[in-house]
């Protein structure tokens, strides 16, 4: 079996199922566990982001996707010597890797095609049918449907727990310059953990929201989440925040629990380290009954809050 990832979450999914040694390519993104950062990339950003600020990336993003242009490059040179026998990719978002038509394109230049798994989770289930009908591809569904087991009861001790505690109001802001709420299977980890988010969509696409509709809300937290960054970076972005009309005003802001987080372990990607962010989030809300023993750097309290 020789495998190729085009999404980060299936590579994750890979390695959880102890197929790490058949991967033979992945896309630039595919960074955990570390030991994949040592394969092949094969796909690539066709945009250079290093520089731009948040509202730069936005623009320059949806101008691409306007024009029906993507903003991955195939190397099908280095496709072709991987030859995969399965090519994991997705069909949800033209934002997070190749999807649909072009990988399939790309397939029809190939002499020897492999075999296709799409994952196109929305919610937290299809995430572990995802996993699921991986293991099912790979000889792998023993291992699969044990640890979706054992996350489906993480999360129910959590949710079991957070249903005797108040429904704490949280603003998840998947981008700050133009703002974008949660989506997709984020609104099914506030409710688990125990908030709540009046913006978030769930089972669809994050869009843009205003501004008034964060302050309307007056939420008691604030997550800083912008999709494809890590904690450090998410703080920087955070600041941008400050300077916003009423910012001082919401309670959030007023009683510090504005939080920088790591969006590609816990929340960007839908792949089994949601589970991990669920207890993050759980931890955030509820701290005094929740613990976190996770990374140290999986969130930061965002200075001037």
């Amino acid at each position: 079996m020789r495998i190729v990832s085009f999404l980060p979450a299936a590579t994750e999914m890979i390695y959880l199922l102890g197929l790490g040694d058949k991967l033979v390519g992945r896309s630039h993104e595919c960074d955990f566990p570390d030991e994949a950062r040592n394969k092949p990339v094969v796909v690539d950003c066709v945009l250079d982001l290093s520089g731009m600020s948040m509202a730069q990336i936005d623009v320059a993003v949806s101008a691409r996707l306007s024009q029906g242009e993507s903003l991955y490059a195939v190397d099908e040179d280095r496709l072709r010597q991987a030859a995969p026998s399965l090519l994991v990719t997705q069909n949800l978002c033209q934002v997070c890797g190749p999807s649909g038509n072009e990988v399939s394109q790309v397939i029809k230049s190939m002499s020897d095609a492999p075999k296709i798994v799409w994952q196109t989770p929305r919610n937290f289930e299809e995430m572990l049918e995802a996993l699921r009908t991986l293991g099912r591809e790979t000889g792998t569904e023993e291992k699969a449907l044990e640890w979706s087991a054992a996350a489906a009861l993480r999360i129910k001790r959590i949710s079991t727990a957070t249903q005797r505690l108040r429904k704490v109001r949280v603003s998840f802001l998947e981008w700050v310059d133009p703002l974008y709420c949660g989506g997709h299977w984020i609104p099914q980890m506030l409710d688990w953990a125990g908030a709540a988010d009046s913006n978030s969509r769930a089972g669809t696409d994050s869009v843009r929201i205003a501004w008034e509709q964060v302050l309307d809300y007056r939420p008691e937290v604030i997550l800083v989440a912008p999709c494809g960054f890590k904690t450090r970076d998410a703080s920087a972005q955070a600041a941008l925040l400050t300077s916003r009309a009423g910012w001082n005003d919401l309670p959030a802001v007023r009683n510090r629990r504005v939080y920088a987080v790591d969006a590609n372990a816990y929340f960007a990607r839908p792949g089994p380290r949601l589970v991990d962010g669920v207890e993050l989030l759980a931890h955030l809300m509820h701290p005094e009954h929740f613990a976190w023993s996770g990374p140290r750097d999986a969130f930061r309290e965002v200075s001037g809050s």
